[in-house]
C-alpha cells in the first residue's frame, strides 16, 4: 500500500485529498506545513509527497528544496497560481509535477498514479521507452535486439529523460544532476546533445521524441 504525505495547511484540503487517496488505496499521512511535515518524516518513509505552496511557517518551497536533498521520492505541488514563473521554481527546486488550484480530485489521483509508476521506473537500472531498452549498469543500449553504441554523456541523458517520462527537465536540472553542480560552460551544451539524440532517435522509427517545453526545458514522450 502506498504511503503518501499530503502537506496542506487547509484541514478541508487535506481532508479533500486524503478521502480519494484512501479510496484509491493508498495510506495517508497528513501535515499541517513543511515543518510539521519534516518531523513526521523522521519516523516514516512516504512513497510520495503532495505539497502546497503558500503554508506557514514553513512553505511548500522551502520543504521541496529540503526533501530534494534528503530524500528520494517524488514531489508533486499544489499552487493557486499558474504562472510559467512558479512552474519552472517548483521544478528547478526537485518537484516532479504541480496542479493549479482549484483542482479536479480523478485529475489528482491520475497524476499520482503516474508519478507512482514513474518513480518505480527511475528506480530501477533499466528502462524500457519505445522501441529501446536501456540499462545503466553497464550502458548498454538496444533497439529491436540490436546494439546501439552511445557516448557515455547523451546515455545519461537520454537515460534520465527515459526514467521519468513526460516529466520536464529545465536545462539547469539537467547540467547540474549530469554535468555536475561545478559545471562552468553553457547551458546550451544540453540543447547540442538533445540535438543529436533527437537524430539518433526519429519518432517514426523508435516510438517516442523529446519535446521542447517553452520556457521550462524539455521531456521525453512515448509516441501516440
Amino acid at each position: 500500500m502506498p504511503k503518501i504525505v499530503v502537506v496542506d495547511d487547509d484541514p478541508h484540503i487535506r481532508e479533500l485529498i486524503g478521502l480519494f487517496l484512501r479510496r484509491d488505496g493508498h495510506q495517508v499521512v497528513e501535515a499541517a506545513d513543511g515543518l510539521d511535515a519534516l518531523e513526521k518524516l523522521e519516523s516514516i518513509r512516504p512513497d510520495l509527497a503532495i505539497i502546497d505552496v503558500m503554508m506557514p511557517r514553513m512553505d511548500g518551497w522551502a520543504l521541496c528544496a529540503s526533501l530534494d536533498q534528503s530524500y528520494d521520492f517524488p514531489m508533486l505541488m499544489l499552487t493557486a497560481r499558474g504562472e510559467t514563473v512558479h512552474k519552472v521554481k517548483g521544478l528547478e527546486l526537485g518537484a516532479d509535477d504541480y496542479m493549479v488550484k482549484p483542482f479536479d480530485p480523478p485529475e489528482l489521483m491520475a497524476r499520482v498514479k503516474a508519478l507512482l509508476r514513474r518513480y518505480r521506473i527511475s528506480s530501477s537500472q533499466s528502462v524500457e521507452i519505445g522501441s529501446i531498452s536501456m540499462n545503466y549498469s553497464d550502458f548498454c543500449l538496444a533497439a529491436d535486439g540490436e546494439s546501439i553504441s552511445l557516448p557515455p554523456r547523451e546515455f545519461e541523458l537520454l537515460f534520465k529523460l527515459a526514467s521519468y517520462p513526460s516529466k520536464t527537465f529545465s536545462r539547469d536540472d539537467l547540467i547540474s544532476q549530469l554535468w555536475g553542480v561545478d559545471y562552468e560552460g553553457d547551458e546550451r551544451t544540453v540543447d547540442v546533445h538533445i540535438k543529436r539524440l533527437r537524430n539518433r532517435f526519429p519518432e517514426e522509427r523508435f516510438g517516442f521524441r523529446i519535446s521542447t517545453v517553452r520556457g521550462l526545458g524539455y521531456r521525453l514522450e512515448q509516441a501516440k
